[in-house]
């Protein structure tokens, strides 16, 4: 059960409230985000909840059947919308599209890449400068350095940045430069970093891990919002599975599966879904058919000579090209 309590509740009231519930025999789970704020009261009792609604202090009263409860859509029937500066939104009637390369290289990548985006009229771009890599061998990122100057660049043209933050020490030496915090697959279930997430006012996009059910990437969705932060984005990556023609198995049954289950924004990487350049295109199309409120892609203006992940990577031409045939097939799906 959730319960919204006004913004004007007292201390008192909210006693009054707690009390009740707990008579009741539920725990009681105080929860404040940046918007609102919420009991989430576990227990199994069956009793007429308008004892609850009608109490002085309460805004709503939700029976939530769903574990993870704040990210359920039981209680929350409108999707949720994130919205960035500049009349940038991501989620209901609306494609998101976010490009960039895997790792920011240098100024002169950088300067390239947003120019391409600003003639394509896109206004999220992504870039790693702390790259987890399977060899620690390979290009590990330029660090905050490297974000500093992708995130001074970008903003003089209005393009919102998206970069991954590995571990929590990273998060407030990027909170400046960054305006969409990217957790990468490998730490979908870093809990310390979730909570750490939590307690911060930009969206977050979460990437469901290599081996995680939808069940366990929602109760990680679950811990940044139970910590204070609403604003959170799904992001299908693709899983590992038996298969070794394809990089991942893009799991594209969990975008209308994830769309029924949560509120919160749906996006698919098809990039790193497949990992071959050839097959992005016709994925990234099949995850906006299934549902997608948005795509994650990597581009480059020279793939062949990308630090990181060139053999997934569109050229300019190919992602103008992927970029039109996007927006028709969402004109198709809107209809």
């Amino acid at each position: 059960m959730i319960i919204q309590l006004k913004a004007d509740c007292t201390d008192k009231q909210k006693a009054a409230i707690i009390s009740k519930v707990q008579a009741f025999g539920y725990k009681v789970n105080e929860v404040t985000t940046f918007e609102r704020h919420y009991l989430v009261c576990v227990g199994k009792a069956d009793f007429d909840i308008r004892a609850i609604g009608n109490l002085r202090g309460v805004q709503d009263v939700h029976r939530v059947e769903d574990a993870n409860m704040l990210v359920s859509h039981q209680w929350r029937v409108h999707p949720t919308v994130i919205r960035l500066d500049d009349g940038v939104e991501i989620g209901r009637n609306n494609l998101s599209i976010i490009a960039g390369p895997c790792s920011i290289e240098s100024e002169e990548q950088v300067q390239i890449t947003l120019d391409f985006l600003q003639r394509q009229h896109i206004k999220l771009m992504r870039g790693g400068v702390f790259k987890p890599r399977s060899s620690p061998y390979s290009f590990r990122g330029l660090g905050i350095e490297g974000l500093k100057f992708f995130s001074r660049m970008a903003r003089e043209r209005g393009i919102k940045v998206v970069t991954e933050v590995m571990q929590v020490s990273q998060i407030e030496q990027m909170y400046d430069y960054v305006d969409v915090f990217q957790v990468g697959a490998r730490n979908a279930q870093n809990f310390n970093l979730l909570d750490e997430l939590g307690l911060v006012d930009k969206p977050v996009l979460l990437k469901r891990g290599l081996s995680t059910t939808l069940e366990e990437f929602l109760a990680s969705a679950e811990y940044i919002f139970c910590n204070g932060n609403e604003r959170i984005i799904l992001c299908e990556r693709g899983i590992r599975t038996f298969e070794k023609s394809y990089r991942n198995t893009l799991d594209l049954n969990a975008v209308p599966v994830l769309k029924h289950k949560t509120h919160l924004p749906v996006i698919v990487d098809p990039s790193h879904g497949i990992g071959i350049r050839r097959f992005v295109e016709p994925m990234a199309l099949a995850a906006v058919m299934a549902g997608a409120d948005g795509i994650l892609v990597e581009i480059h203006h020279e793939p062949e000579l990308a630090y990181s992940d060139g053999d997934q990577t569109l050229n300019f031409q190919e992602a103008e090209h992927l970029f039109r045939k996007l927006r028709t097939a969402y004109a198709l799906v809107a209809q």
